[in-house]
């Protein structure tokens, strides 16, 4: 995999590809996967307890340095920007339920799940006896 990119925006160049375009995708990406480096690199500072506090603290710092570059540099890279706008793009397009479409359906659910327990317990509760009438269970 190549970090090359054309048009200006290859390594050492932090131009951002398509600037006003996919900026919630490219956040919500960095913020998701930059929390689990964040986590990664706390918990390699907690594996590093006994070294010297300069170790403990300098290798999960490079850890962070070096995942939180690569992560800007494949964001912006052509390739991932444009499949974030055109995410995006989509996004907008989605006819999304409203808040009481929402709660009517989560009730529905709830009930039909309710049921459907409580039919499940009547079968287990008639196969239990079957078996202790049959011989096959000993309760």
């Amino acid at each position: 995999m190549s970090f090359r990119l054309s048009s200006g925006y290859g390594a050492g160049n932090m131009q951002i590809y398509r600037k006003t375009q996919g900026r919630w995708t490219r956040l919500g990406t960095v913020t998701g996967v930059g929390i689990l480096v964040v986590v990664g690199a706390w918990y390699a500072w907690q594996q590093l307890a006994g070294l010297s506090p300069v170790v403990q603290t300098a290798v999960p710092l490079g850890i962070m340095a070096v995942c939180f570059y690569i992560l800007l540099r494949v964001v912006n890279s052509k390739r991932a920007a444009d499949f974030m706008i055109a995410t995006e793009g989509e996004m907008k397009k989605v006819s999304w339920s409203s808040k009481k479409e929402i709660i009517g359906s989560t009730k529905v659910v709830i009930v039909v799940l309710m049921i459907m327990g409580a039919v499940l317990a009547l079968v287990d509760l008639g196969w239990h006896k079957l078996l202790q009438w049959v011989g096959v269970q000993q309760f």
